[in-house]
């Protein structure tokens, strides 16, 4: 299998006493090509530092998550276009709204999507997104952006059935994580990933979080990485009723396709 994880969290600290291992290990897993995803203010300079010292096998993103949304200021608007303007920099994001932990006001969280998607309509570059608990919002703030923006793939989707198809109607791709793996809440995810078209899923670790639970053994650090991310396409197939191959090519051409990668 020749891979691509298209949301990994490299920068985080987790990862600052082996961080070289981790690349290793992911290589050697069949992993060849991974996006770096930019978070905050602090992490996605961090993000586009990590791609240009491994050109080609490292890409990144920039934007603010929106638990971050506070610190999306107009300084904060030049930092993320700057960065954007940078060739390794494949998509704005990571960026959306979470009306799970509400770490961020509302509002804030809303205004900080909205300037980011104006990115996105400025650059042309791809959308990677961030949507929990707040689907209807999510759906009506893109839908004021249509015909302005290009791509955008709904990073890490837990949501249900209605949130699926309302997703692949408007042409959005779909990432997969290791929630699916997660026998307490991502049963659900099971019995959708079938619906997903080839042309439209994409897989990723969002490591360090979101370690497989059916990974065996499971690391003592209980640390997701990048190396993991052919058990999830394992998993992933096997619910698509479809050979691991087929899932891993599919999956590979859509993040070439989507993220505009050599």
């Amino acid at each position: 299998m020749q891979l691509i994880d298209i949301g990994a969290n490299l920068t985080h600290d987790s990862f600052d006493h082996d961080r070289d291992a981790v690349l290793q290990r992911a290589r050697d897993a069949g992993v060849r090509r991974m996006v770096v995803t930019g978070a905050s203010r602090e992490h996605s300079p961090k993000a586009l530092e990590l791609a240009q010292a491994h050109p080609g096998f490292l890409y990144a993103t920039a934007g603010v998550h929106p638990h971050h949304a506070v610190e999306y200021t107009a300084e904060c608007d030049a930092e993320m276009r700057a960065l954007l303007a940078h060739p390794e920099v494949v998509a704005v994001g990571e960026c959306g709204l979470d009306y799970f932990r509400d770490f961020a006001p509302r509002p804030a969280q809303r205004k900080a999507f909205e300037r980011q998607l104006q990115i996105a309509a400025d650059t042309g570059k791809p959308l990677f997104l961030h949507q929990r608990d707040a689907h209807d919002d999510f759906v009506a703030i893109m839908r004021e952006f249509e015909g302005r923006i290009g791509p955008a793939v709904v990073h890490c989707f837990t949501a249900g059935r209605r949130e699926l198809f309302e997703c692949l109607d408007r042409d959005w791709y779909i990432g997969i994580t290791g929630w699916l793996c997660d026998e307490r809440r991502g049963q659900h995810l099971r019995e959708l990933v079938g619906n997903i078209p080839a042309q439209r899923l994409m897989v990723e670790t969002d490591a360090p979080y979101l370690l497989p639970r059916t990974l065996k053994p499971l690391p003592k650090d209980r640390r997701n990485e990048p190396a993991f991310l052919p058990h999830i396409v394992e998993e992933l197939a096997r619910d698509r009723g479809e050979p691991v191959e087929v899932t891993a090519a599919a999956t590979t051409a859509s993040a070439e396709a989507f993220f505009r990668l050599p």
